[in-house]
């Protein structure tokens, strides 16, 4: 009777594993695409319709607007807009949403009502790449100052930096971003006059064109600079206070007690044991916070004429101009829903407990 050898066992078993892990792993992944994939036809659906709740149509804003700002008489507002605008309020409802849904599926949002011969598509990417910068840049700088302080005010608990960096960073979370906003104009440019508002407001000096070079470079910067500072400034704090929550739970793992007892040095624990650990549980905030990065501030945007997404979607809200609303909130939206999914894949990769234990339930 033939035996069979305990490595030929357990090459088998080892690949029986890897097999079960493999169709758990690409199980794990199908739900989370279905999963999103869902949400965003969720969310689809009730822009379209939400949208359309806003009193008045495009039509009617923009006959009120000629009639309010040129003395225009009704007939001649409506026959100018009929002109314009190809949009026909009379359309039934549910042929305008599987228009939507069509050209969703074709990667076409549609034209703009409020700009006749503009596609959604070419609007917001006039208009993206500057929230993209600025509020990019903003998350970058909030996340590894928060981080760093975080870590900081947990080995020091109780001192002097943990006080003044817990006081600091809560009252100015509490400070609506639109608000601090104000506030700068309000001192820096007003009160104090170290700001030259007016020269800094808008995306580019004029005369200054998108383009590879320094100064270029110099002028983007110097133009958002007031938006990342308040973008900064309100966020910072709250990185630094939930890294701090993190930390101090870490230090006190039993792995931590044994790294110190081995005579590891305090540097590599902090890189290796505290650091690491501690950054996992927020991941799924930071990519949710990368994912609203599209969003960007409207009010902020708006404070200082910043030629971004979140302008661009206050000016269309205030023009009833349906299709450029819906398709930058549906780019948030995807965004968003595309951070939170690499996030769940990047976390389960990370620690493969949580996919085994969602197969399990």
């Amino acid at each position: 009777m033939a035996t069979v050898s305990p490595s030929v066992t357990t090459a088998k078993a080892d690949g029986d594993g890897r097999s079960i892990l493999r169709r758990i792993w690409r199980s794990y992944v199908l739900r989370r695409i279905l999963r999103a994939i869902f949400i965003v036809w969720i969310v689809a659906t009730g822009v379209f319709f939400l949208v359309r709740l806003l009193p008045g149509n495009p039509v009617d804003v923009y006959i009120n607007d000629q009639i309010g700002k040129y003395g225009m008489t009704y007939d001649a507002a409506a026959a100018q807009a009929a002109a314009l605008f190809s949009f026909d309020p009379g359309t039934p409802l549910w042929e305008q949403y599987l228009d939507y849904l069509g050209g969703i599926l074709q990667g076409d949002f549609g034209m703009s009502i409020l700009s006749p011969g503009t596609s959604v598509t070419d609007k917001i990417a006039s208009h993206l790449p500057w929230t993209l910068f600025s509020v990019g840049i903003a998350l970058i700088i909030s996340v590894s100052l928060g981080l760093l302080m975080g870590m900081a005010m947990a080995y020091r608990r109780g001192g002097i930096l943990d006080h003044t960096i817990s006081t600091i960073g809560s009252t100015l979370h509490a400070i609506p971003n639109y608000l601090l906003a104000l506030m700068i104009v309000v001192f820096g440019a007003v009160q104090m006059g170290i700001i030259n508002y007016g020269q800094i407001r808008g995306k580019l000096s004029p005369g200054i064109e998108p383009e590879f070079s320094l100064r270029f470079l110099q002028d983007a910067f110097y133009h958002a600079s007031l938006p990342i500072l308040t973008y900064v400034l309100t966020t910072v704090g709250t990185w630094a206070l939930v890294m701090k929550s993190s930390t101090t739970q870490i230090l006190g793992e039993d792995y931590v007690m044994v790294a110190r007892a081995r005579g590891l040095t305090d540097g590599r624990i902090r890189t290796s044991y505290v650091g690491r650990n501690a950054v996992l549980p927020l991941v799924a905030q930071i990519a949710t916070q990368a994912g609203f990065v599209v969003g960007g501030a409207i009010f902020v945007e708006k404070v200082f004429r910043y030629e971004g997404i979140g302008i661009t979607l206050f000016d269309s809200v205030q023009a009833r101009d349906y299709p450029v609303i819906q398709g930058v909130l549906l780019i948030v939206t995807i965004t968003v829903v595309t951070a939170n999914l690499l996030s769940d894949l990047a976390y389960s990769v990370l620690d493969p407990r949580i996919r085994t234990e969602e197969k399990e339930a």
